[in-house]
């Protein structure tokens, strides 16, 4: 009996078998149970990371998009702002029956407000909105006023200035007497400058249309990209 005890322990020693009565679990069951019970870190990071990317392609496609469409929309409003520009140079150097710098004139006269035009437009509208600090009406109102001061105060007023030095110093026109200047050069050029209106009109109109039009595609995309995440 003492030799079958002895026997049947060492065959317990040799399968790596716990009794029960130690309290011990084996190994096996401990590394399992500690498998089952810990979170699938590297199937969730495979999950995750085609979605983020997924995420991240989007943003940038929209952002894309948002952006072709800004220049787009701003370099239109800044040509006809050229063209107005363009417009006055040739009312007032009529007017003032100036033929010398032509070239000179019509290229300052094209270039500034061009780039004048879009400067401040994203200045006071493009800044304005990823800001987020700025409404529907506001937006239109600052795009209006932009196309109104840049694209034919500013204009009319360059011409103005540029054709008047040239007209002094060519004496293509009468000399004003002296202390009725600024109202001689008015009264001169009055009938002339009510063409402006027409540029003046249709840049009010193509600011409130390109503000409007800003405002909404930066909304769709800012809900589209709120959607994705």
């Amino acid at each position: 009996m003492a030799v079958f005890r002895r026997e049947a322990g060492a065959d317990l020693r040799d399968g790596s078998v716990v009794p029960e009565g130690d309290g011990e679990v084996p190994k096996d069951i401990k590394m399992a149970a500690y498998t089952h019970g810990q979170p699938s870190s590297l199937g969730d990071t495979k999950v995750r990371r085609p979605m983020i990317i997924k995420i991240i392609e989007k943003k940038f496609e929209y952002l894309r998009q948002e952006k072709t469409l800004n220049i787009y929309g701003t370099v239109a409003f800044g040509t006809t702002a050229g063209f107005s520009g363009m417009l006055a140079n040739f009312i007032f150097r009529r007017c003032f029956q100036v033929k010398h710098d032509a070239l000179k004139t019509y290229a300052s006269l094209t270039t500034l407000p061009f780039l004048s035009t879009i400067v401040a437009y994203k200045l006071f509208v493009t800044d304005a909105l990823y800001s987020g600090n700025i409404s529907k009406e506001n937006c239109v109102l600052r795009s209006s006023l932009t196309g109104i001061i840049c694209g034919v105060l500013y204009p009319t007023a360059l011409a103005f200035s540029k054709n008047g030095r040239l007209a002094v110093r060519y004496h293509t026109v009468p000399l004003p007497p002296k202390g009725r200047v600024l109202l001689y050069w008015i009264m001169r050029c009055q009938t002339e400058v009510k063409a402006m209106v027409i540029p003046l009109v249709f840049q009010m109109l193509f600011g409130v249309f390109n503000g409007l039009q800003h405002y909404a595609i930066f909304e769709s995309i800012l809900e589209k990209t709120v959607y994705e995440d």
